[in-house]
């Protein structure tokens, strides 16, 4: 019998106890089934609008009337939603119905639903009401379409890249007629909000089993993101790699933890090497400034996804500096430390480590050098190295005593920041003052 919170089911029983039905919908019910900590919980009810409001005044709010949705308090920041059962009129924009009609029958709300493991009901006394298969499906792990697959990825083109999103967080096969449909109704994707398609895709990115996904899918994938299609059996003719750009590029996806920029700079870190790409005379592949070109396609992306900025400015830095060399010394982790700030540094460390993992395996021993460059960057920390003015004994009022004015001073700071870092002069204020009176003015 599944769980259900207490506040839910306070819920379930207040509208039951005044003769309405009240059931437990969505994907709180199918996590809850497959034994993993469920989300947010939906309420799909007989009652109509004005009486759950009614029912539930006056912690219940108001928030989507027109499809029949009020959201009802159960403390502060939480809240369930209430929604009256409803069959959707007809689709004309490809993402919402012209309108929705309520209806007396649960079934009828469950038949509206996108996949068959999305259309299961618990009422509060643990009965599951599964009038399409979806626990069958859920243990045979089954992506599949409620009714006509093809048709309800018409009537909501999202449906395409949230069965993606299921498959690659839930470890879903789509059925056969499923995997048609997707395929198929991929262009429809060209019609959806940019925002939408970003935030699917970056749930798909972070599942626990995005590879068979991304291998499966890049021809659905090519709809919103057309410059990864060059990459899909780009061989690289080189000994590093014993996959083509593709594959590679989705095992080191998957090999990365699941960190929304991490994942994203991994899948765009390697899209410019088909334009890069050269042969030298013993027919060896090589993809010089592949970085460069694949930080403007990545670009390009970012902006058409409408990343935040600080997202854009992070997974760029990760793309662009993906392929650089770290050498192994205190100066080394102290100047990178200088360049990118110690999150986007241990960031770029992790994106080095899942491109190294996806290359061939005789060339994966860099898995020791960067595990040498984290002990180092560790105890770099731990013994209060400087790297930044901030940590800099010095200030910008002690070089203006010296009689250095306007941009002198930063340029005065900078410098004594560079003889800390490369250890030339320790972090000492008298030190670098007497430095700077014989150096700097």
């Amino acid at each position: 019998m599944l769980r259900i919170p207490a506040a839910v089911e306070e819920i379930l029983e207040r509208l039951e106890a005044a003769g309405f039905e009240a059931w437990c919908v969505g994907g709180a019910v199918r996590d809850a089934l497959l034994g993993r900590e469920a989300g947010d919980w939906d309420v799909a009810s007989s009652a109509p609008p004005e009486r759950v409001l009614a029912l539930f005044a006056p912690r219940a709010l108001p928030t989507g009337l027109q499809h029949g949705t009020v959201t009802v308090k159960t403390g502060p920041g939480a809240g369930v939603e209430v929604t009256t059962f409803r069959r959707d009129g007809i689709y004309l924009d490809g993402r919402r119905p012209e309108h929705v009609d309520f209806t007396g029958s649960i079934r009828e709300d469950l038949s509206r639903r996108d996949f068959t493991v999305n259309a299961i009901a618990v009422n509060r006394r643990g009965e599951v009401l599964d009038p399409f298969g979806g626990r069958a499906d859920l243990e045979r792990r089954t992506l599949r379409a409620v009714g006509a697959a093809e048709e309800r990825f018409r009537e909501d083109g999202l449906r395409i890249l949230r069965g993606l999103r299921f498959a690659a967080r839930l470890g879903l096969e789509a059925a056969p007629e499923t995997e048609r449909a997707l395929r198929r109704c991929a262009p429809l994707l060209e019609r959806i909000a940019p925002e939408r398609i970003r935030t699917e895709l970056t749930g798909m990115l972070c599942g626990e089993t995005v590879l068979p996904v991304l291998l499966a899918y890049p021809d659905v994938l090519g709809a919103p993101l057309p410059e990864i299609l060059p990459c899909v059996g780009f061989d690289q003719r080189s000994r590093y790699h014993c996959w083509d750009v593709w594959e590679h590029t989705a095992r080191a996806v998957a090999a990365a933890p699941p960190q929304p920029v991490l994942r994203w700079a991994l899948l765009l870190h390697d899209l410019g090497k088909p334009d890069a790409f050269s042969l030298d005379g013993e027919g060896r592949g090589h993809f010089y400034g592949h970085w460069r070109r694949s930080a403007a396609l990545a670009e390009g992306i970012l902006d058409r996804l409408r990343f935040d900025n600080h997202s854009q400015k992070t997974i760029l830095t990760l793309v662009e500096r993906h392929d650089c060399e770290l050498p192994l010394s205190e100066k080394s982790v102290r100047r990178n430390l200088n360049r990118y700030g110690e999150e986007t540094l241990r960031l770029l460390l992790a994106v080095k480590r899942a491109d190294n993992l996806a290359q061939a395996e005789a060339f994966r021993d860099r898995q020791v050098l960067l595990r040498q460059w984290e002990d180092l960057l560790r105890l770099v920390l731990q013994e209060g190295g400087c790297f930044s003015l901030r940590q800099l004994a010095v200030r910008g009022g002690d070089l203006t005593g010296l009689g250095l004015e306007g941009p002198a001073v930063g340029r005065g700071l900078e410098a004594l920041l560079d003889q800390v870092m490369d250890e030339r002069l320790p972090n000492d204020r008298e030190i670098l003052l007497e430095y700077a009176k014989e150096k700097l003015l």
